[in-house]
């Protein structure tokens, strides 16, 4: 396993310290008057979720995680388990809804997601930046509302529900920011 210098330090460094994968999420570079250069960082824990403040001098190492990032495919749900499939060995990976978390809103099935995986075993889920979910269900606009920022609760295919301009109507297919939540666009379904 590799290590990094703090020459190396910058963000999204992925790092071991007492045997847990860490994600470097924030680094400044201090250098006071006398003595040597500090390295700030801020590191979240990949498995817990946590976050730690650190100091570290000029010339102090890390160990470098174990984690690999891979394209996998959403399955199914079964229960509080969520299935996913790596397109290329098959192999099939589940994660527990506490780790799914809000990323539930916009799995569909067929779905290409990113996981990490620290020791082979997933520990986090990544859908990609933007998503196209079919509208279920909707109260119907008042007739002549065309007043700007006027929303509505959705409800789509996934179960999730996503506030969306009044001129949505069931069965409308509509794109959203995962990273936000937000609406972005109706969608044109191509006959």
């Amino acid at each position: 396993m590799g290590t990094y210098n703090t020459s190396d330090f910058r963000k999204g460094l992925k790092i071991q310290i007492d045997g847990e994968p860490y994600l470097m999420i924030e680094c400044n570079f201090v250098k006071p008057g006398k003595g040597n250069a500090l390295y700030k960082c801020k590191l979240r824990n990949l498995v817990r979720g946590t976050v730690l403040d650190r100091t570290y001098k000029g010339g102090d190492t890390l160990e470098s995680a174990d984690v690999e990032e891979i394209d996998v495919q959403y399955l199914y749900r079964q229960g509080d388990q969520f299935v996913f499939m790596d397109n290329k060995s098959y192999e099939q990976y589940e994660l527990p809804a506490v780790q799914v978390d809000e990323t539930w809103k916009y799995l569909k099935e067929g779905l290409i997601c990113s996981i990490v995986l620290y020791n082979g075993n997933p520990i986090s889920i990544s859908p990609p930046n933007h998503v196209e979910l079919t509208v279920e269900y909707c109260e119907p606009g008042a007739k002549g509302n065309t007043a700007t920022n006027v929303t509505k609760p959705v409800k789509v295919e996934t179960g999730a529900e996503f506030l969306c301009p009044a001129f949505i109507d069931i069965g409308n297919v509509i794109k959203i920011d995962t990273r936000t939540g937000e609406y972005v666009e109706r969608v044109s379904v191509k006959a």
